[in-house]
């Protein structure tokens, strides 16, 4: 298994929290400014070469996951935020306690409100703006309903079982004979 690449540019360097975590084969290139127990897991790419990017607190980048910012667009992903597989993020805001679901996208300008959930697949378009507490579906994405309190709460356990994890992988050992 590759390990990490965190690397530098002309227009910054990253800015790695002692408690983040950043996963073999995970690159972060960049002005990337990941706060305590925010992680990037295996595969997934941050890449902010114009604009920063920030990870708050107690957020998780899932495998596969590309995160990228654009001139005038930083990506900027609040506290307790689940970034779910294959997700793109680009240039967006999301805020805090977000579930982010899996192969969806969220385009430059995009804002995505507190406790709210991006379903699975969806596409939420360059400049819309998603109200605190929505779940969004589809292609485009729109606003479906509501979250519930049950919603948040899955939510919250969604990110701290990644948190939770950290410690595990961070001991991650290449076995014997394996490539």
């Amino acid at each position: 298994m590759a390990d990490s690449y965190i690397g530098a540019l002309d227009f910054g360097a990253p800015e790695i929290d002692e408690q983040a975590f950043i996963a073999p084969t995970a690159v972060v290139v960049g002005k990337v400014v990941m706060g305590p127990r925010a992680s990037i897991w295996y595969g997934a790419i941050a890449r902010a070469d114009s604009e920063v990017i920030e990870i708050g607190a107690d957020s998780n980048v899932q495998d596969g996951s590309t995160l990228h910012s654009d001139p005038g667009h930083p990506l900027v992903i609040g506290r307790g935020v689940t970034v779910g597989h294959n997700v793109v993020l680009h240039g967006a805001r999301v805020d805090d306690d977000v579930l982010v679901g899996m192969g969806s996208t969220v385009l430059n300008g995009a804002h995505i409100g507190s406790g709210s959930i991006v379903a699975a697949g969806a596409v939420v378009m360059q400049g819309a703006q998603i109200p605190p507490n929505s779940l969004v579906a589809g292609v485009p994405a729109k606003v479906r309903r509501e979250t519930t309190e049950d919603d948040r709460t899955a939510i919250a356990l969604n990110a701290k079982s990644y948190t939770d994890r950290l410690d595990q992988h961070r001991a991650v050992r290449r076995v014997q004979g394996a490539g």
